[in-house]
């Protein structure tokens, strides 16, 4: 019998990079002064940040009645919002938790990344909720603890209540996970520090690390661990969001394909802004060399398979509300495609359906101007997603005497703009104080990838 040729691919770092070149050139942007592009995204950033901070304050001091909302839609941008910034977060621990047990070397370039926006995004979802409660400084109260008011407790059969512990677990998680993996990075840093300042803040984050055999076997057992805590989040977190719905008796929110359909949609959402924030980063940071074209080849093969599993959950709504033989579940559907928010339903079908379909073409994939538009369209299309189900289910009820229209007035279009300012304000100040690839990660891939090449060469 003939040998079977065996097949290798190329190396996930390009350069043939030493370990050294590997620390210098992900160090070299915090070592250095800021460029004036970072200082015009921050500035622009920070601009946005504060435009929403004036816009809750005057919400927190008027009323929420600043709100487009009425008695008929009393959830809109707000909800719409917080959806879709936890939607955004996804994508973060599905890189470091699941891709790492399975042992996906091409996510060390993007894993640092994909988590700081995991924490990111959480904060900013945070936010909404907040201040829908109309008095956000009683927030407490959402928290079942010992009080002095009685029988005064919580209701723990609200899936609104499930959102606060569900939500608060994934940020703690995530901000662990994110802190763990950052250790051997600080300390090198803490041992590449020319100022005091930054050799004592960097020796006290490092927590003495040494790297010893001993050190890196505890420091190992200690990551998977949380990767295993970590990866039943990626289903639990966005299931119980969508409990918000399905518990329901609303046409339109009451079905049970809503916690998977919840799930691949924020992973298709979070995919899309990595890649959006990769694309950017890349070449802002001079990382070509790291994150590569097989990076983004892999990153665009989920967002294919997530963004088919979005399209059959969209027609399977469709077929569930026909088959049911309820004519309030069939207007819902024919409402929201035909309806006065027709135009909103279609650009999240062009945006979340049609558009990743070009990324079946390897020329596409591999295309880095395309790829970046199909991104900015996924994260279009993600949010219309949640606009339509939340709105369109709501402005049309049983009673044609209460059906009305919604308008998002200014301050929730400020609030919106502000959230994308936290956004960008905290990844910048990220990419300037922390190393954006995972240091010590990234070497070991390249020593993965060494060791494959001598052995085909033997």
């Amino acid at each position: 019998m003939a040998d079977v040729p065996i097949v290798f691919r190329p190396p996930l770092i390009e350069g043939n990079k030493s370990l050294a070149d590997i620390t210098r050139d992900v160090s070299r942007p915090m070592e250095r002064r800021p460029t004036a592009m970072w200082w015009t995204a921050f500035g622009a950033s920070l601009a946005a940040l504060l435009l929403g901070l004036v816009a809750v304050t005057y919400q927190i001091a008027t009323g929420i009645g600043t709100w487009g909302l009425n008695r008929t839609v009393g959830w809109g941008f707000d909800i719409t919002n917080f959806v879709f910034w936890v939607g955004i977060g996804h994508a973060g621990t599905l890189i470091s938790a699941v891709l790492f047990l399975f042992r996906q070397h091409w996510r060390t370039s993007v894993n640092r990344a994909a988590e700081a926006m995991t924490i990111f995004a959480v904060m900013c979802a945070a936010i909404f909720p907040l201040i829908h409660m109309g008095r956000p400084w009683l927030a407490f109260w959402v928290f079942p603890y010992p009080n002095y008011r009685g029988s005064l407790w919580v209701n723990f059969r609200s899936p609104l209540l499930w959102d606060v512990f569900a939500i608060s677990t994934y940020f703690t998680i995530s901000l662990v996970f994110w802190y763990v993996g950052l250790i051997p990075d600080l300390a090198t840093l803490r041992d590449r520090a020319t100022t005091k300042v930054r050799r004592l803040v960097c020796g006290l984050l490092s927590l003495g690390w040494n790297g010893s055999a001993r050190t890196w076997v505890r420091y190992e057992l200690v990551y998977l661990l949380l990767a295993g805590l970590a990866t039943p989040l990626v289903i639990s977190v966005h299931s119980i969001v969508s409990f918000d719905f399905a518990t329901s008796i609303l046409p339109g929110w009451h079905t049970t394909i809503f916690p998977p359909y919840f799930v691949a949609g924020a992973v298709f959402s979070g995919f899309g802004m990595v890649l959006t924030l990769m694309i950017i980063a890349r070449k802002v940071m001079g990382l070509e060399e790291y994150i590569t074209i097989r990076h983004i080849e892999a990153m665009c093969k989920i967002v294919i398979a997530t963004g088919g599993i979005v399209g059959l959950t969209y027609a399977t709504e469709f077929f569930i509300a026909l088959y049911s033989g309820s004519k309030w579940e069939y207007f819902v559907f024919l409402n929201r495609a035909m309806g006065p928010f027709a135009w909103a339903y279609w650009i999240m079908v062009g945006c979340n359906v049609l558009a990743p379909q070009l990324l079946w073409f390897k020329r596409i994939r591999t295309s880095l101007a395309a790829v970046f538009a199909i991104s900015i369209l996924v994260n279009i299309g993600m949010w219309f997603e949640r606009f339509v189900i939340i709105v369109t289910s709501l402005h049309r009820d049983y009673l044609p005497a209460s059906w009305t229209h919604y308008v998002p007035t200014s301050m929730e279009i400020a609030t919106f703009i502000g959230s994308f300012g936290l956004f960008f304000t905290c990844f910048l100040l990220f990419c300037r104080f922390v190393p954006v690839i995972a240091i010590a990660e990234v070497k070991g891939a390249v020593a993965h990838d060494r060791h494959q090449s001598e052995t085909h060469h033997e």
